[in-house]
């Protein structure tokens, strides 16, 4: 074992340089392998206790498995082992290895190229791991007899090597969830032998190739989640043998090409997502295997064909967010599978087919039509198919009528949602007999009666929404019953009575919304106990006595109790009447008096020092960070002097000039078509045409030659850009971002010198400047504002599902278009720039003084998209208030955030909004949002939620208020 143990440390110390080392044949192959493969890891949960380099054979060891007749290592599977590391050489010991399965760790680095070298190796699954750069050439130019390969849920980049194609054998191909980008090579259609191809969500782009017939035992493909374009493949229907087809979430258009009514063999078909046009042809019907088919969020237009009930295998159908008219054709009766039915938002109209009601679905989503009153049959009479339905909604149509009688037949109900309609009468009482029941949404509709007591049966409730109904009598007291409520909204009713204390045992509360009711009597003072309730509305109505103190009700917004005349307490800036106790006889001779004035005198005098160390604390961070951005911008103006005189722009030059002529030439490239500029480059970097600057360079404003804007960014830390191959991948990876809430780039001009982002041009200009520019004449409405708000968060939900962080978000970095949508502009440009460490950044990001999360003060804390969350917060605080993140007095600093929370915390936060808004605000809309503003700019990155949670906290507070329009 010496002499292993030596030519073990040797391959350790040496191998990555060394070809595979020869040894000694006595010692088993096989377990020198794997012992120099465990020793390059990690393996937190000694997984590879078992692996000893003193055993004669390895097949006993945990995840080696051998060949009985050849006592030789065949598989290798360490599926979920927490292993870390890198895939080491040691595996080309194994010669004999047919299966090497290692996903679901932590491996890092390179895939390695060597690993198909091993002849009889069949499958290759390192998925789920951390592998990074890109697909080696190599690894399939020597593939022998590889059947199966996985680098799934990696962060793999690159092309797709055409050396795929050399692996005839290959069977299954899967490199979905990385991000892969390039064109689609057609090589791919000449593995004939492949069975399955998954290439989802990755940043693949241009057209889907001809050719794909050729892969006569193809059986599934999925290529959802990427930039594709254009019209599928009209040779598509060659796959006779195609069971599962997915190019959902693309950009393809066109029809459906004729030859898909071959796929007779298919059983789920779902092309959602993309930008398909024409009707469903007929011959949808000849797809008589199909069990799911998904064809929402398209442009699919004309009637439902009658074809459709020819599929009587299909289990799911979505047709949601098309444009279809008509009515659902009878046919469909004959669907007798059929489990789940989307319809919703198109343009259907006409009565709702009571045969829906007859199929025994599990799901049924209808909102959004114009379906009129249906003829529902009895509930009681037809129970028998309504065990299994778990979801129906029937929101936003034309219904009338009542709710069908014998709802308590719904036994497996868990969301009901029949709200804007024009549903009248009672609610059932047999609605408390349907225990899995977890939504209730009737609102807008024309219900009158009372809530039934039978309410609290539902005991999975989680969300009852009432609103703008005309429902009477008292909130019953059993409502305590459904612990699991986090949603209670019965606004804009006719409810009477005092609020049940019992509505304190419901702890797990949320968002309440009593308003605009008939109540009386006090607030339970146990309210300020429910730890989570984050929105409490009972405005207009008629309470009265002492607001709830501690808790939630220390932040609660005046407008959330507004209307009660009665209500007293610190936030109603309405004092209590005071319960006078027996008078006190005080020693007269007592200095107790005095202590306690001179206690509080002290007091005082530490509050002032505390302020005026803060304040002189904030000053000079200001000025140091003044400082650094000035030696910085010195530094990169010096390197840009040097560095940009052999450019071809400079002096007015025309950039046309040929390529043979300078040797300095740059490269333009437009992302979508050629294009060129209107009066060559000496339009570009004029000082007439220059609109902003910021952190990373310079903008100015030109026009293409067909007469088209742009907005171009010089960069102007050309010192710290990455190499052009490096820059130009970056740059493509944003021209593909494509959101309305996000500035589209178009394009780039590059040279060694000089780097140009070529922007599209929104005239209106920055956020900042319409807010704070005392020239400019523009006021945003409440409205307006909102809209602005929630336009931001959801281009920063979208950048952080991509896995990008902005880290400069500031007012300057948001413009507005021409219809008042935000856009959020300079995403990216660091992963453009890599020699930026923490503290150049940190400098970088100090030009958003304000907005700056404290995190970037600090080397040691790990950098998020909770910074961006941050700003966010600051950015919301600066268009309700029409405030600077800081501004500078005589002899003072006022940094908003500060002050908008302790105003909070006196009460008086509704005198934050904007002054120039003249009371033209929704209140319960303005403080809620500020509240979330201040919850975005917590100082602890884990108290910031999610952007995506952001999104869906602003469209719960948004009011669809009648005023709503006047304030737009």
């Amino acid at each position: 074992m010496m002499q292993l143990s030596l030519c073990l440390l040797f391959l350790i110390l040496f191998g990555p340089v060394l070809p595979v080392l020869s040894v000694d044949p006595g010692f088993n192959d096989d377990v020198f392998g794997l012992i120099v493969f465990k020793a390059g890891l990690e393996d937190p949960k000694h997984k590879l206790s078992s692996w000893n380099e003193d055993d004669n054979s390895p097949c006993n060891w945990e995840g080696v498995k051998c060949d009985p007749a050849t006592n030789r290592v065949s598989a290798l599977v360490l599926d979920g082992f927490s292993l870390s590391g890198h895939v080491d050489r040691g595996l080309l010991r194994l010669q004999f290895l047919q299966i090497l399965s290692l996903s679901g760790n932590n491996f890092t680095g390179p895939i390695n190229p060597d690993l198909p070298r091993l002849g009889g190796l069949q499958v290759v699954d390192l998925s789920d791991n951390n592998l990074s750069g890109s697909i080696p050439e190599g690894f399939f130019q020597q593939c022998g007899s590889l059947r199966t390969v996985s680098f799934a849920k990696n962060n793999l980049t690159g092309k797709i090597p055409d050396s795929l194609s050399y692996c005839s054998t290959l069977a299954t191909v899967n490199f979905s969830s990385n991000q892969l980008d390039g064109e689609l090579p057609s090589v791919v259609w000449f593995l004939r032998g492949l069975q399955s191809l998954d290439l989802s969500n990755n940043l693949l782009e241009g057209e889907i190739p001809e050719g794909i017939q050729n892969l006569y035992d193809l059986r599934e493909l999925s290529l959802q989640n990427n930039h594709f374009t254009g019209r599928l493949p009209g040779d598509i229907g060659g796959c006779l043998l195609l069971k599962s087809l997915d190019l959902s979430d693309n950009f393809l258009s066109g029809e459906l090409p004729e030859s898909m009514q071959r796929l007779t063999s298919c059983t789920s078909l779902r092309l959602q997502g993309n930008s398909f046009t024409g009707g469903i042809p007929d011959w949808i019907g000849q797809l008589k295997n199909l069990e799911i088919l998904d064809l929402s969020a398209n442009r699919f237009s004309g009637w439902i064909p009658k074809s459709l009930g020819n599929l009587d295998s299909l289990h799911r159908l979505n047709l949601s967010r098309n444009q279809f008219t008509g009515n659902l054709p009878g046919s469909m009766t004959n669907c007798t599978k059929l489990l789940a039915l989307d319809i919703s938002h198109n343009k259907l109209e006409g009565h709702l087919p009571s045969w829906i009601f007859r199929l025994g679905l599990q799901s049924i989503s209808l909102s959004g039509n114009s379906f009129i009153k249906g003829n529902y049959p009895s509930l009681k009479s037809t129970s028998a198919s309504y065990h299994g339905l778990e979801v129906l909604d029937l929101s936003s149509n034309a219904f009338s009528g009542e709710i069908p009688s014998g709802i308590e037949g719904l036994s497996s109900l868990q969301v009901l949602n029949m709200s804007t309609n024009n549903i009248s009468g009672s609610i059932p009482v047999g609605i408390g007999e349907l225990k899995s029941l977890y939504i209730i949404d009737l609102s807008e509709n024309k219900l009158n009666g009372s809530i039934p007591i039978e309410i609290e049966g539902a005991i999975s409730l989680s969300e009852l929404r009432l609103q703008k109904n005309s429902l009477g009598g008292r909130i019953p007291v059993q409502i305590e019953k459904c612990s699991s409520l986090t949603f209670l909204i019965l606004s804009h009713n006719k409810l009477t009575g005092s609020i049940p204390a019992a509505i304190v045992n419901l702890t797990n509360l949320q968002y309440v919304d009593l308003s605009w009711n008939e109540l009386s009597g006090s607030l339970p003072k146990e309210l300020a106990n429910l730890s989570h309730l984050f929105s409490f509305i009972v405005s207009y109505n008629h309470l009265q006595g002492e607001l709830p103190v501690g808790g939630f009700f220390n932040t609660i917004s005046p407008s959330s109790v507004s209307g009660n005349p009665l209500l007293c307490g610190s936030i109603v800036n309405h004092s209590c009447p005071s319960v006078h106790p027996k008078p006190i006889v005080l020693n007269p001779n007592s200095s107790g008096s005095n202590s306690s004035i001179s206690s509080q005198n002290h007091h005082h005098r530490i509050i002032l020092s505390i302020s005026a160390l803060i304040a002189i604390g904030a000053a000079a961070f200001i000025a140091i960070g003044v400082v650094a951005i000035t030696v910085l911008n010195m530094r990169v103006r010096s390197s840009m002097a040097r560095s940009a005189a052999p450019f071809a722009f400079s002096g007015g030059e025309d950039y046309s000039c040929s390529p043979a002529n300078d040797p300095n030439y740059g490269k333009l490239v437009m992302f979508d078509g050629d294009a060129d500029f209107a009066d060559g480059a000496h339009n570009l970097l004029n000082k007439e045409s220059e609109i902003g600057r910021g952190g990373f360079g310079v903008v100015y404003r030109t026009f293409l030659r067909d007469g088209h804007a742009v907005a171009i960014k010089k960069l102007t830390v050309s010192s710290l850009i990455k190499s052009q191959e490096d820059f130009e991948r970056e740059v493509k990876k944003l021209g593909k971002i494509r959101h309305q809430n996000l500035v589209a780039l178009e394009g780039y001009y590059w040279t060694s010198s000089l780097q140009l982002l070529i922007y599209e041009y929104l005239s209106r200009g920055s956020l900042h400047k319409l807010l704070h520019d005392d020239n400019s004449k523009n006021v945003f409405s409440w409205g307006q504002r909102f809209k602005i708000i929630l336009g931001m968060a959801k281009g920063l939900a979208h950048l952080h599902q991509m896995n990008i962080i902005h880290y400069n978000l500031k007012s300057t970095n948001v413009l507005i278009d021409s219809s008042g949508e935000p856009k959020v502009g300079d995403f990216g440009l660091v992963k453009l720039l890599p020699m930026l460490d923490h503290c150049v950044l940190s400098s970088k990001i100090q030009s958003a003084l304000g907005y700056m999360a404290p995190e970037f003060a600090c080397r040691t804390v790990k950098i998020t998209e909770k910074c961006d969350v941050y700003g966010f917060g600051i950015l919301v605080l600066e268009i309700v208030t029409g405030k600077k993140p800081v501004e500078y007095m005589e002899d003072d600093v006022v940094v908003l955030c500060d002050m908008v929370r302790g105003a909070l915390e006196e009460g008086t936060v509704e005198q934050c909004v904007d002054g120039r808004l003249l009371g033209n605000f929704a209140a319960e809309e303005a403080i809620p949002v500020i509240k979330l503003g201040l919850i975005c700019a917590s100082q602890v990155p884990s108290n910031r939620p999610d952007m995506d949670e952001v999104v869906n906290i602003l469209e719960l507070i948004q009011c669809p208020s009648e005023g709503q329009e006047e304030l737009e």
